[in-house]
């Protein structure tokens, strides 16, 4: 039974998600952007959620006396990460980095007027719940414990309980559950990254439209420049104290320009970050004791999610595919057989009201995908020592860009990271072949 609808573009999506819809003032101004100047204390290579942060919390703590400017090859943000994020917002990790990250973006979101002005993030604070096998529930338990005592707010539940909390659910195969109480949810994209933009931008931040298409190096083989194609047939050269590689899914590529990757010794090592493609499927049924407003973004053993997306009886979910399964990423196109063949069959186990299910829309997106150990890469560059590096997130840093973006500005402006130390995710342990692994990927 074919169950797909019709694709359709990126703004109608925002609408059926409930989200806020682009502001026509905001897209032109992103489309014209700021001239570009021929020097800055600080340039910022990508203008998504990881170097939007990192410019106002470098222009909220220096407003002054920090030029900071922001190159962004994708003026609209029509393909940008973090705009076909779904916009998740958790604490269930089993790295204390990640957990602690994510607790900051609580805060931050719970307080983003505070931070940001008058934005409305939207944010629906519904909690996820992940669902565990017999061979996962140690897994769980201990990874909630954790999550506890750094202060998240999460209960493990039982096959019973599960039932009577969600009485839609089928616990067939499901050994325990954890479900988050608070600082758990999801929120949009697109407002969080216009917020931090519009405010870095009032702090004095320029935001300039371009592709970093080369480095510059001084007599000692430092960096010192970028050449940027301004896309009107023209490249300029601007010059720069300290560079923040913030590219998501091309990070590795730009920092093959800058011979990462490409060299002797500690050059030799890449920034091992590549675009992989990922699929979300709005849908609705007609299944009767379906999952109410108040359903968590549920998450089953295998992998495959899905939450309540808006008032009007729709879902959104989605399932990253094995390496057998992993799409090319030429185009943004959506593989609707994913769907009937993968997602759809654990949807109606797990929900028998999903029995029904029949897509609405769907879209696709790139994960900034760290092929090392699918963790963040925050940090300064070891060789390249005026370069920091804030990538590599592979699909849960829209929630940590509060923090990373915090923790960058920490690291150009004091030197050291104050709040939240995240030393183990630097670029450190790529060259000691150290990897960091998080055992709740979703």
């Amino acid at each position: 039974m074919l169950r797909l609808a019709k694709h359709r573009v990126v703004g109608a999506l925002k609408q059926l998600r409930g989200f806020s819809s682009q502001p026509a003032s905001t897209a032109a101004a992103s489309q014209t952007g700021d001239p570009l100047p021929d020097r800055c204390d600080v340039l910022i290579v990508g203008g998504g959620g990881m170097g939007a942060s990192a410019a106002y919390w470098l222009k909220s703590k220096a407003r002054e006396r920090l030029n900071v400017v922001v190159v962004e090859r994708d003026a609209c943000y029509t393909r940008a990460s973090t705009v076909l994020s779904v916009g998740g917002l958790r604490q269930q990790f089993s790295l204390a980095e990640n957990i602690q990250m994510s607790l900051f973006g609580a805060e931050f979101i719970a307080n983003s007027k505070r931070y940001l002005g008058d934005v409305e993030l939207n944010f629906m604070p519904h909690g996820y719940l992940f669902l565990a096998s017999v061979k996962g529930a140690e897994i769980l338990t201990n990874n909630s414990r954790l999550q506890n005592e750094l202060g998240a707010h999460n209960e493990l539940l039982g096959p019973e309980a599960l039932r009577k909390r969600f009485p839609w659910i089928d616990t067939d195969g499901v050994e325990l559950g954890c479900c988050g109480l608070a600082k758990e949810g999801w929120f949009d994209p697109w407002a969080l990254l216009m917020g931090f933009k519009k405010q870095a931008r009032s702090f004095g931040a320029q935001f300039t439209n371009g592709e970093v298409v080369g480095f510059t190096f001084n007599g000692t083989g430092k960096l010192n420049g970028a050449i940027v194609d301004c896309g009107d047939g023209s490249q300029r050269t601007v010059h720069f104290d300290n560079c923040v590689l913030a590219a998501g899914a091309h990070s590795g590529k730009v920092a093959s320009l800058a011979g990462i990757g490409t060299g002797k010794d500690i050059m030799s090592v890449p920034v091992p970050v590549e675009p992989r493609k990922r699929y979300v499927y709005v849908f609705n049924t007609q299944g009767g004791n379906a999952p109410g407003l108040a359903t968590p973004l549920t998450v089953d053993p295998n992998g495959t999610y899905f939450r309540r997306d808006g008032l009007g009886g729709n879902f959104l979910c989605g399932r990253s595919p094995s390496d057998e399964e992993e799409p090319k990423c030429d185009t943004l196109d959506v593989d609707h057989e994913f769907f009937e063949t993968v997602i759809w069959p654990t949807l109606a186990k797990r929900v028998p009201a999903f029995e029904s299910a029949k897509v609405q829309s769907s879209w696709a997106g790139y994960y900034d995908f760290n092929k090392f150990d699918e963790n963040g890469i925050i940090g300064q560059h070891p060789y390249h020592t005026n370069l920091y590096i804030a990538t590599g997130f592979s699909g849960h840093g829209i929630q940590q860009t509060p923090a990373v973006g915090r923790a960058i500005s920490e690291l150009i402006l004091e030197g050291k990271f104050s709040t939240i130390d995240l030393t183990q995710l630097g670029f450190e342990r790529l060259v000691a072949q150290r990897p960091v692994f998080e055992v709740n990927i979703v």
